[in-house]
């Protein structure tokens, strides 16, 4: 018999950067405190943590605790999103603020700070954890709870979040979510 050898695969990563990334949140993932929101790929290792600093601030951390955006919540159903920690807050990256709220609806603008002449529209229901994160005609995000077959009941601790390829950070989309998911 001859020795066969498999080839070595290496993925090109132009073909990484157009494969969707589930993030899964929970406040139950290991290394979390009491109150935080973790958000955690698909092996369970923790990206990202939200933390809560007091009723209409929040700060979303990375997975070594260092702060990325501190989250303040206006008046007004409007939110701003600073670089840095709470205490230290720098430059705005972006506000939103809501343009409609039904009882099982809620529709947030985004706009980027600067000359950026982009905007995003999150469209969805807090309640249910469920939002999508459009840019014009396609889809930057969505949550969806986490169902399991034979289920009766769905919790709302766990929800999933999935980023579709393009060019905004991870963690300004779970920045984002985490505002959306204010109310």
């Amino acid at each position: 018999m001859a020795d066969l050898e498999t080839p070595n695969y290496h993925p090109d990563l132009e073909d990484l950067r157009r494969i969707p990334v589930d993030l899964f949140a929970s406040k139950k993932l290991p290394g979390l405190s009491s109150g935080d929101l973790g958000f955690a790929d698909s092996s369970e290792n923790l990206v990202f943590i939200l933390r809560k600093s007091s009723s209409s601030l929040k700060s979303l951390l990375d997975s070594s605790g260092i702060a990325l955006f501190s989250i303040s919540r206006l008046h007004n159903g409007m939110w701003e999103l600073h670089k840095g920690d709470v205490q230290k807050r720098k430059d705005l990256v972006l506000s939103m603020k809501r343009t409609s709220k039904r009882f099982s609806k809620t529709e947030l603008e985004v706009s980027f700070a600067g000359e950026s002449s982009e905007h995003l529209v999150i469209k969805g229901c807090p309640f249910q954890k469920s939002c999508t994160i459009y840019n014009q005609d396609s889809i930057v995000a969505q949550t969806s709870l986490m169902y399991k077959l034979r289920q009766i009941y769905v919790g709302r601790s766990k929800f999933r979040l999935t980023i579709f390829p393009g060019t905004i950070d991870h963690s300004l989309v779970v920045a984002m979510v985490a505002m959306f998911l204010q109310g």
